[in-house]
């Protein structure tokens, strides 16, 4: 007999107790419509305990039942060579429905006890607690012994596998140590080969050098034995020699510096002139009929750390020709001849190098600083320029 049959029965007999309960009820209610005597009471009072009686007779034959069911399959397992034991979750559950069952056999036969003698009440609130509380330490009960069951069985099979993982603990040492020693042969092998050959390399590699220094000192041996190669005149150095010749015509004394092609600036023909005549000059380049230079198209100023220097780009739309004009200047006082007279273009980038670079322009019409406000302090184009505020 399996669990539904239990199952089965015990709901059985509960529908039959109900019935012969209501059977009971009616003709009680019945009874008490007719007139009777306290002999009659006596009676059904006897007849309630009675059923009651036979409520317990039942449940009684129905665990007998149950219990002689479960024996009898213990039996047949034991016949049959194989002893199982019902998990401790089927236990828990066979406990969870043979409390309940027993809970509610109680309930209900307190119930008709009540109403035998006319009062109908239901459990308290304790009782319920009480009963939660037994069916919470049954479960905990269970656990514990189902807890205790799965180390024991654990234990056995640590102790028989504790000595096979300590022999392969044993043999993994002893297969390390090998490889180790085998890994260090190798490496003294690798060593021994490895020097020799680093030092053929090295001996190569000396020998490479050597014949390598060798040719360079060979090459340049040729090179300063070889005469210069000659750089190609300049296509503006013509231009540059007119330049000149004009210059000499107009000034006795030589009043140029210097003078040369840029090559790194498209070539242009470039001239220095002394401070003194560098304003004469300039207005010989702009009124010369063959100069003709009327278009400033640059000024700015440099520093070049022990002199301060002006240059000055200029154009001519007749000649369709450049000419670019520089003079240098002492860096503790910079002072030069303006030329914003000759060429009104020149009075903003005069402003713009007494601005950044300090440099006075003497017969400016309105020098004044452009960028930076009057009471700046510096100019800060100057290689030794400081922040009077650092924060600035």
């Amino acid at each position: 007999m399996d669990e539904k049959d239990k199952e089965r029965l015990k709901k059985e007999a509960a529908e039959k107790a109900r019935a012969a309960a209501q059977r009971k009820r009616e003709e009680r209610e019945k009874k008490k419509e007719e007139p009777h005597d306290s002999v009659s009471e006596v009676n059904q009072t006897k007849d309630d305990v009675t059923s009651n009686q036979d409520l317990e007779k039942q449940k009684a034959a129905a665990a007998a039942k149950a219990k002689a069911a479960a024996i009898a399959k213990k039996k047949a397992k034991e016949a049959e060579g194989t002893e199982t034991e019902p998990t401790s979750n089927q236990d828990l559950e066979k406990q969870k429905a043979a409390t309940a069952a027993k809970a509610k056999a109680a309930a209900l036969a307190k119930k008709k006890a009540k109403e035998a003698e006319g009062t109908e009440t239901e459990p308290t609130p304790n009782q319920d607690l009480e009963k939660q509380k037994a069916a919470a330490a049954a479960k905990a009960k269970a656990a514990a012994l189902a807890k205790k069951k799965a180390k024991e069985t654990e234990g056995t099979e640590t102790d028989s596998t504790s000595n096979q993982d300590l022999e392969k603990q044993k043999a993994i040492a002893i297969a390390k140590a090998k490889a180790a020693a085998a890994a260090k042969r190798k490496a003294k092998n690798a060593n021994e080969s490895g020097d020799s050959e680093k030092a053929k390399a090295i001996a190569a590699a000396k020998a490479k050098a050597a014949a390598a220094a060798k040719a360079r000192g060979k090459t340049t041996q040729a090179k300063e034995t070889e005469e210069p190669e000659p750089i190609t005149p300049s296509p503006q150095q013509p231009i540059l020699d007119r330049y000149l010749n004009i210059v000499k015509e107009h000034y006795k004394d030589d009043i140029l510096e210097d003078s040369y092609i840029n090559r790194m600036s498209k070539h242009v023909p470039t001239i220095v002139v002394k401070l003194e005549h560098y304003y004469s000059l300039a207005l010989l380049f702009k009124q010369h009929s063959g100069l003709h230079f009327e278009f400033l198209s640059e000024l700015h100023g440099t520093d070049f750390e022990t002199y301060m220097e002006i240059y000055v780009h200029l154009y001519s739309f007749k000649n369709k020709q450049t000419v670019a004009l520089k003079v240098k200047m002492d860096r503790e006082n910079p002072r030069v001849d303006s030329i914003a007279s000759i060429w009104p273009g020149a009075n903003w980038p005069e402003c713009e190098a007494y601005d950044l670079l300090g440099i006075q322009f003497t017969n400016h019409p309105d020098l004044h600083r452009i960028m930076l406000g009057e009471d700046w302090v510096g100019h800060p184009l100057r290689k030794d320029y400081e922040p009077y505020d650092v924060e600035v």
